[in-house]
C-alpha cells in the first residue's frame, strides 16, 4: 500500500508550516497557538555561472551561483527579520556564514524540485495566504499590511510561502515515504507506553448544583518549547576531530553559563537548521520530542539549560524556553453541564473513551507522477485518457495495473480501508466528495495526479486502531526530523559546492 499518500504526521506538514505566527511580526505572533521558526527567503534566482561578470561570486551549487550580492540582499532581510524577533544579530563574519549555508541548503532543495518536477501554482500561495490569515484571525489584506510593516515585501513574503510549500511537498515524497514503521513497532511503543490514555471524557459532576468556580486545571500533554545549539561533527571523524568539537560546545556551555543570550549563541555558532532563529525548535509535546532530548531535560526548568548531550550528528546544548499543560477553563457556574474544551490540532487530539465510531472508505487510485520529464499536463492528459476508458467499459483495476506509478499498482491500486485524516488534504476532499463506485476528474496531490475511484464506505468501531494510529503518528514525529536532515546531508554529498568564502572549502562531488 502507499505509504507516501498518507497524510503527513509531523509538524511540518503545510498546515502547521504556514500556520506558524514568526512570518507575522511580534505583536500578531501570539494569536498562533504553535511558534514555528521564521524562513528566511532564498536568492531571487540562481545565475548560470557562464553568465556571471559583474557580481562576485560567493558559491557554487552544481551549475548555479549564489552571488555576493544575493547574499548581501539575504543577510540584510534576515537581519531585519532576526530584530524583529529580538535575536542577538552575530557579527557579519558569523552572520554570512549562517546565511550562506542556508542558501545553499535551499538551492540544492530547489534543484531537486526541479528534478523531479515540483511546481507550486499560485494558487497554491494564494491557499497558503488564505490559511495564514485564518490562523492568525486576520484578513489577508491585514496580513499584507502586518508583513510590510515588518520590512519585508509582499512579493518575498509569498516567495518564502511558495518555497515552504514546495520544500514540504519534497519532504512529504523523500522523507516520510521512506521512513519505515513496522507492526512490531507500534506494538513495542504501545507496551513501553502502556498507561498512555486515548483521552478519557471529563466525569460528570456529581451534583448539578452550583459550585464554586475552581482553578483552570491542566490537560492533555506536557507541551515543552526547546531550543538547540548543535556543534556538527562530520561523518566518519577522527577522535582528535571528535575531541576538538567537544572543546568547542564546552566552550560554548562555558559562555552560556557567563549570561551569555542562548538565541545570540546560536545565531553565531550553531550548525542546526534552527541557527538563525535563535535556536527554537517550536513546541511540541513531551514525548514527541528525541528520547534523548527528554532524558537530558528531565527536570530543567524553563530557562533551563541541559548539559552537552552526544548524539550521532554531533554534540547539543538544549535550552528549555517553555514547558507546561494546556488549561481547561474553569467551567461557569450553572446547572448546565460544563462546555466542552476547544479542540487541539490532530496530532494532540485525545480520543473520547469508549467506542469511537468512525467512517472509513475503501479506494483505490492510479497515480501519475510528475517529473521533469512528465509535466502537470502530460499527468493530467494521461488520466483524463484512462477516465474516458473506465467510462467506456474498461475496468480501473487493470488499468492501475498497468499504469499507476504507485506501489498500490500490483493491487489494482487498492489502498484498502482509509480513516478520516489518514491521506493528503487533496486527495482526501476530492475523494469524500465521489459516490460509491464513481470515479473522480484528475487531481494533483504533493505526489503526482491521481483518479479516484471509491469502493465503498462503513462505520467502524476504531478504539484500539485509534491507539496504533496514534502510536505510529507519534514515532513519525520523532524520526521525521533526524530522517529529514539526513536526506539534506545525502543532497549535499551529491553535489559540487564552492564555498568560496570558506577558508577549508574544497569543492565536492
Amino acid at each position: 500500500m502507499m505509504s507516501g499518500l498518507r497524510h503527513p504526521a509531523y509538524a511540518l506538514s503545510l498546515a502547521l508550516i504556514l500556520g506558524g505566527s514568526a512570518l507575522l511580526p511580534a505583536q500578531a505572533a501570539d494569536k498562533a497557538a504553535v511558534r514555528h521558526p521564521a524562513a528566511t527567503s532564498r536568492p531571487p534566482a540562481a545565475t548560470p555561472a557562464g553568465d556571471q561578470f559583474v557580481d562576485g561570486i560567493a558559491a557554487i551549487v552544481n551549475k548555479q551561483v549564489i552571488t555576493l550580492g544575493q547574499l548581501a540582499d539575504k543577510m540584510a532581510l534576515v537581519r531585519i527579520q532576526m530584530q524583529q524577533q529580538r535575536i542577538p544579530v552575530p557579527d557579519d563574519a558569523a552572520l554570512r556564514r549562517q546565511v550562506l549555508q542556508q542558501m545553499i541548503n535551499g538551492l540544492l532543495q530547489d534543484q531537486e524540485a526541479a528534478r523531479v518536477g515540483i511546481r507550486v501554482s499560485d494558487e497554491q500561495v494564494r491557499r497558503a495566504v488564505q490559511t495564514v490569515a485564518q490562523r492568525n484571525r486576520i484578513s489577508p489584506e491585514q496580513l499584507q499590511k502586518e508583513i510590510v510593516a515588518t520590512g519585508m515585501t509582499w512579493d518575498q513574503y509569498q516567495a518564502e510561502l511558495r518555497e515552504q510549500i514546495q520544500d514540504d511537498i519534497l519532504r512529504q515524497r523523500f522523507v516520510e515515504d521512506h521512513i519505515n514503521i513496522s507492526d512490531s513497532d507500534i506494538d513495542a511503543f504501545l507496551q513501553t507506553h502502556a498507561n498512555m490514555p486515548i483521552a478519557p471524557a471529563p466525569a460528570a459532576p456529581a451534583q448539578p448544583e452550583p459550585e464554586p468556580q475552581p482553578a483552570p486545571q491542566p490537560t492533555g500533554p506536557e507541551l515543552v518549547e526547546l531550543a538547540q545549539i548543535l556543534i556538527e561533527v562530520p561523518d566518519y571523524a577522527s577522535e582528535q576531530t571528535v575531541a576538538e568539537k567537544r572543546k568547542q560546545a564546552e566552550a560554548v556551555l562555558r559562555k552560556l553559563k557567563s549570561g551569555a543570550s542562548f538565541a545570540g549563541v546560536a545565531a553565531a555558532s550553531s550548525n542546526g537548521p534552527q541557527a538563525l532563529q535563535g535556536g527554537d525548535m517550536g513546541i511540541r509535546p513531551l514525548k514527541d520530542w528525541p528520547d534523548l532530548f527528554v532524558r537530558a531535560i528531565a527536570d530543567t526548568p524553563p530557562g533551563g539549560l541541559s548539559g552537552i548531550i552526544q548524539s550521532g550528528r554531533g554534540f547539543h546544548i538544549l535550552k528549555v524556553v517553555r514547558r507546561g499543560y494546556a488549561q481547561r477553563p474553569a467551567p461557569k457556574p450553572t446547572r448546565a453541564a460544563p462546555p466542552a474544551p476547544a479542540p487541539t490540532p490532530v496530532a494532540q487530539q485525545p480520543a473520547a473513551a469508549g467506542p469511537m465510531m468512525v467512517t472509513q472508505t475503501h479506494a483505490r487510485h492510479i497515480l501519475i507522477k510528475t517529473s521533469k520529464v512528465m509535466s502537470d499536463d502530460k499527468a493530467r492528459g494521461i488520466l483524463e485518457g484512462l477516465r474516458t476508458r473506465i467510462e467506456h467499459g474498461e475496468s480501473f483495476t487493470e488499468l492501475a495495473k498497468r499504469y499507476s506509478q504507485d506501489a498500490s499498482a500490483p493491487q489494482g491500486g487498492d489502498l484498502g480501508w482509509l480513516n478520516p485524516g489518514e491521506t493528503v488534504p487533496a486527495f482526501e476532499q476530492a475523494m469524500n466528495g465521489l459516490q460509491d463506485g464513481q470515479v473522480s476528474q484528475p487531481v494533483k496531490s504533493p505526489f503526482g495526479w491521481h483518479l479516484i475511484q471509491v469502493e465503498g464506505r462503513r462505520t467502524k468501531n476504531m478504539e484500539q486502531e485509534f491507539r496504533r494510529m496514534q502510536a505510529r503518528r507519534e514515532l513519525m514525529e520523532r524520526r521525521i526530523g533526524p530522517a529529514y536532515e539526513d536526506w539534506l546531508d545525502q543532497l549535499r554529498g551529491q553535489a559540487y559546492i564552492d564555498n568560496r568564502l570558506d577558508n577549508s572549502r574544497s569543492g565536492q562531488q
